[in-house]
């Protein structure tokens, strides 16, 4: 079984993706390595971040590892909050302060489009690989739901008329921007996994 480090210590997100990758991949979170600390996020971009934390992770540790870093973009804000979507309150605040204030931010404006961006950065052996997953949707205009975290209670994708927390997690994993993500990464693993089987024969 191929061990994979997922560098994160959102429990959330652990299961999320855990749920995704295939059954033969060992996936352990920076907790399980005794790591709680945050990892820096300085890039200006979602792919850096991603990036910025992956190659720390793997110079740390040495194992193969995967990042990620999730932006939701909103029109009538010309793209905010963007990369800055974990911190759109301040560095110490939490997801229902950024929710408050992007709900402020738009208070009055009709156009609520906006969506979810998410890259993850795969860091296998010594190559480095990027897959991205986006969905569109609308941003309501209170909170709605339990289930999910960050941004999901306020945000409704095209086709659907619940917010991310009010899905169940198979609904939301069948059309998350980071569903699309994992998917992607998922089929590369299950192709790196293949080749590597044919090259032993």
């Amino acid at each position: 079984m191929r061990m994979i480090v997922f560098a994160t210590n959102n429990e959330n997100k652990l299961k999320e993706v855990k749920a995704m990758l295939p059954s033969d991949i060992r996936l352990v979170s920076l907790s399980d390595l005794h790591y709680h600390h945050t990892l820096t996020e300085t890039a200006d971009t979602l792919e850096e971040n991603a990036l910025q934390k992956a190659r720390f992770v793997r110079r740390k540790f040495g194992y193969d590892c995967f990042a990620d870093d999730t932006g939701l973009e909103v029109d009538a804000l010309d793209g905010q909050p963007g990369v800055y979507s974990a911190r759109y309150a301040g560095e110490e605040c939490d997801s229902y302060a950024n929710v408050q204030k992007l709900l402020r931010n738009l208070s009055g404006t009709t156009n609520r489009r906006a969506h979810f961006r998410t890259v993850i950065a795969l860091i296998l052996g010594d190559e480095e690989h990027l897959f991205e997953g986006v969905i569109h949707g609308q941003i309501t205009h209170s909170m709605r739901g339990s289930k999910g975290f960050g941004y999901d209670p306020v945000f409704v994708p095209d086709k659907h008329t619940e917010t991310f927390a009010e899905m169940t997690d198979a609904a939301k994993n069948t059309a998350s921007h980071r569903a699309q993500a994992v998917k992607k990464l998922a089929a590369f693993l299950t192709a790196v996994r293949k080749q590597m089987n044919s090259a032993r024969r």
